[in-house]
């Protein structure tokens, strides 16, 4: 599942929480006083988090990395600067600075499952096809939604239609009508392989279908 911006800083609060419990039950800044094992867990937890949620060669994997030297002596010594490394790159995701990261994410994870519609496709199995190609393109909707305000929940705590979705993000010109007619006619074509509908629709239109949402979702990254 691809992850949010919520989900990333609850991620990076978790583990300076865990390392701010050390901080607090340690007398000395090199924590020496600790088990080892704990000092060192929280270090690994910190290098993981700036890793992986750092864009690729950025300044925060860098900075870090100039403290690898102290794994092999005294690792309390990198503990507070990698805390203040994960908080910096906290604070970058919070003002919505990284968005770009969250975007990549969802991009390889949106790729990975037309991918294998594709594959379903070539094999013959076009109705499988136009349900995953849908169901995709119903998620892009959603983190589309997500990203510039609009609310995927009803009032009454129901998620809202794709096609709702759809009509709420071109009404809020995050695309063009054109676009919309768009993707009202391959939801179509998803609640028809959904629905048993086999013979309403070819091999060619989920092909089609399958090309369309591809270009849209590079035309609209979420």
């Amino acid at each position: 599942m691809p992850l949010d911006q919520k989900a990333i800083i609850g991620q990076i609060d978790a583990i300076l929480d865990k390392c701010n419990g050390l901080r607090q039950r340690s007398r000395f800044s090199d924590f020496s006083e600790l088990p080892r094992e704990q000092v060192t867990e929280a270090i690994a937890l910190l290098f993981a988090a700036i890793e992986r949620l750092s864009p690729q060669g950025s300044s925060y994997v860098k900075n870090a990395k100039a403290y690898e030297k102290h794994l092999t002596g005294n690792v309390g010594l990198a503990l507070p600067p990698l805390m203040g490394i994960l908080g910096a790159l906290r604070t970058d995701y919070e003002a919505g600075n990284l968005q770009s990261v969250i975007e990549l994410v969802h991009a390889d994870v949106f790729a990975d499952f037309l991918d294998m519609a594709d594959y379903l496709l070539q094999q013959g199995y076009k109705d499988a096809a136009g349900v995953i190609i849908g169901s995709v393109l119903e998620e892009q909707l959603r983190k589309l939604c997500q990203k510039v305000g609009i609310a995927v929940i009803q009032s009454g705590g129901a998620p809202k239609k794709a096609d709702a979705l759809n009509s709420e993000l071109a009404g809020a010109s995050v695309y063009s009508k054109l676009d919309q007619k768009a993707v009202t006619a391959w939801l179509d074509l998803r609640n028809k392989a959904a629905h048993g509908k086999y013979q309403e629709y070819t091999k060619e239109q989920v092909a089609l279908t399958l090309q369309g949402v591809r270009d849209f979702a590079s035309r609209y990254p979420a």
